[in-house]
């Protein structure tokens, strides 16, 4: 039967059974995970499974990006592996909570993260977290990049990135830049922006992204990075003003705008998802998840939900997504080191 996936034109959601499925219990700690069995274990482990239902731990709540990516790898998996797998929401403290749930779960392949940038974030921003995302989780594969937009109040006098670097500069804390919290995906895009064009804008948190995009709607607020899904009714009824998209290349849902980097050479600031696992999964499981993932972001149609969402797909091995997760944390720790962010 051909899988069916979450509409982002027209926001209707796959419906989920979820009566009669089980989530596998969290241990009070990890020990005995480095024990050495017999290497006959993983082998049937991986054959088996899965047996069966998985979860899938979102970040956000229903309907937000994560969330959405989430719901569109679980129904690929259902159908894929036989088994369902149902959408648990733990938002909440910067990706934090859900991050810190799978990381402490089973190492059995049943409990897997939609992971995204803003656990790299996370990584640095939060000075004592109770787990380690480099040693307690196992990459298995990337998903996509998404890209934020810069945009402005039309009241602001600037129709491209190198007329506001000047106003702003003109016009030093004048200028109130939006996001959707401290240490959110829009809020490390114009920090990164503020370090590399050296322009001096006032940041305003939100509790969310559409309370912020309400202000700078109505002019309260000048200027927001945010994602392209959620503001491109905006831009195209001419109530707020792109600038920029903020990836390395442009999107393919708004061909015409140029990138930052095009004005501020060697800026790129992305929002990266991907599933992962507890650290500790058996190898063969996590390969067997990498393929069929794999295979789901070939498929015509989870290419063209993910276009939807205006993202890039982005396939990988374990490795591969490992190095870039590694590489993402580097980066922003220079970005909140730069902006003096702390979590409230």
């Amino acid at each position: 039967m051909p899988a069916k996936f979450y509409d982002a034109s027209s926001r209707e959601f796959l419906r989920e059974e979820r009566h009669g499925t089980s989530t596998p219990s969290i241990p009070a700690s990890r020990s005995g995970r480095g024990a050495v069995l017999p290497a006959l274990s993983h082998t049937t482990s991986a054959q088996s499974y899965p047996s069966r239902p998985g979860r899938i731990v979102s970040v956000s709540a229903p309907a937000g990006t994560s969330d959405i990516l989430a719901r569109l790898v679980g129904q690929w998996l259902s159908e894929r592996l036989g088994q369902p797998f149902v959408i648990e929401n733990r938002p909440g403290a910067g990706g934090n909570i859900a991050a810190e749930l799978v990381a402490k779960a089973p190492p059995d392949g049943y409990t897997l993260l939609l992971l995204g940038s803003n656990a790299m974030i996370s990584a640095t921003l939060y000075d004592k977290l109770n787990y380690n995302l480099l040693r307690d989780i196992a990459p298995v594969a990337s998903i996509s990049r998404e890209s934020p937009i810069m945009l402005v109040h039309p009241s602001v006098p600037t129709k491209t990135v190198s007329e506001f670097i000047a106003y702003a500069k003109a016009n030093p804390g004048k200028i109130n830049m939006a996001s959707a919290g401290i240490g959110s995906g829009p809020h490390m895009a114009g920090e990164l922006f503020k370090m590399m064009a050296g322009v001096d804008v006032t940041h305003v948190p939100y509790r969310g992204g559409g309370p912020a995009l309400v202000d700078l709607l109505s002019g309260q607020v000048q200027l927001m990075f945010p994602g392209i899904p959620a503001s491109i009714a905006y831009i195209r009824a001419g109530s707020l003003r792109p600038l920029a998209v903020t990836t390395a290349t442009r999107s393919h849902l708004l061909p015409d705008i140029p990138t930052v980097g095009e004005f501020v050479p060697g800026y790129e600031a992305s929002t990266v998802f991907g599933i992962a696992a507890p650290t500790g999964t058996p190898a063969g499981i996590i390969h067997r998840l990498n393929k069929e993932i794999s295979a789901g972001l070939a498929h015509p149609e989870l290419r063209g939900r993910l276009a939807d969402l205006g993202g890039e797909v982005l396939a990988s091995s374990p490795a591969d997504f490992a190095k870039l997760i590694a590489v993402e944390i580097e980066k922003w720790a220079k970005v909140v080191k730069f902006s003096g962010a702390k979590p409230n």
